[in-house]
Parts: C-alpha cells; sequence; structure tokens
C-alpha cells in the first residue's frame, strides 16, 4: 500500500505512518488552496480535501491523505479544530477531531493576521511548536501531542476506508 500525505510536517508525516505501519509513506509539500491559517471548520476541512486530492492525483494507485489544522467560533469564543481526509481514485473520507478553547489573547493575535504556529511559538517561548507538540501540546500540559491529535483524525479516516471497503466486496 502506498499512500502520500499532503505535507513535510513531521507531526502529520508521524501520525499517518502510526496508523498505517504495513504502507509505504511519503510526503509530498501540497498547497491547501485555504488561507495560510484557516479560520472555520468549513475551510480547515476544505484544505484537508483540498492536500489529499493532490497528492492522490500526483501518482498512480495510491492513496492521498490531507490533514489540515485550523481555528473555528463555537459563539464568541475560539477553538482549535483538525480534519483529515483520505482520498483514493473513487472514495472521499472525512472526519474532525480534537477541539480545545484557545486563550482570548491568541484570539486576539490571530484578529491580527499572525499564523497560530507563529503565535505559538512566542507565547510558550518554545521553538517549531507547529511540529512538535503543537497549540494542543501546549494547552493540555503535553497530555495530548499534536501527533496524537492527527493520529486520532487518521484513524477515524482508515476505519471509515477498511468498514466501506469491507462492506463493498
Amino acid at each position: 500500500m502506498n499512500i502520500i500525505v499532503g505535507s513535510k510536517n513531521p507531526t502529520k508525516i508521524k501520525a499517518v505512518e502510526e496508523i498505517f505501519p504495513e504502507a509505504k509513506v511519503t510526503p509530498l509539500n501540497v498547497s491547501s488552496d485555504v488561507s495560510a491559517q484557516p479560520f472555520s471548520d468549513e475551510e480547515t476541512r476544505k484544505g484537508a480535501i483540498n492536500r489529499a486530492k493532490y497528492c492522490q492525483d500526483s501518482s498512480a494507485n495510491v492513496i492521498g491523505i490531507g490533514l489540515e489544522g485550523g481555528v473555528m467560533y463555537v459563539g464568541s469564543e475560539l477553538y482549535l479544530c483538525n480534519w483529515g481526509a483520505l482520498m483514493t481514485a473513487n472514495q472521499t473520507f472525512t472526519a474532525s477531531g480534537a477541539r480545545i478553547l484557545l486563550p482570548k489573547e491568541i484570539d486576539l493575535k490571530l484578529q491580527e493576521g499572525m499564523e497560530l504556529g507563529n503565535i505559538m511559538d512566542n507565547y510558550s517561548m518554545r521553538k517549531e511548536v507547529r511540529n512538535n507538540e503543537g497549540a494542543i501540546g501546549i494547552f493540555t500540559n503535553d497530555l495530548i501531542s499534536r501527533k496524537e491529535m492527527f493520529s486520532h483524525v487518521v484513524k477515524l479516516l482508515r476505519g471509515q476506508w477498511e468498514y466501506e471497503n469491507k462492506n463493498r466486496n
């Protein structure tokens, strides 16, 4: 099984490798075709689908997986969100994962046009948070890492894909 992941981000690649240990996983830097900082469930989901499609279209007989992190409002409160998409030649599956409330000061910085990854480096006084623990790791006191958050989404995608294909045969 060959899987192409639409990112060079190590947390996303490791999440796919963990849930598909039997697969050859290849990262491919592709565009999400959405804002650098997605600001809704819809935009974040669309980014994941776009990444999966670019991956799936890049080579024959592969599964494309796109993973996208974003933020979304529930009322006036800003939450972290994440989406994934798994695409084959004739199927597309999507899933979303964990959501946690972000501090108001993060919301204000995002409103100024900054990306969450850059904000988190400054906020946490760490480097490359987006490639390591992620905002989810910071705000859960390292109980949930960004890789774990995306692993959950990839597990949801794999489960849907397996279920659908088991019932087609």
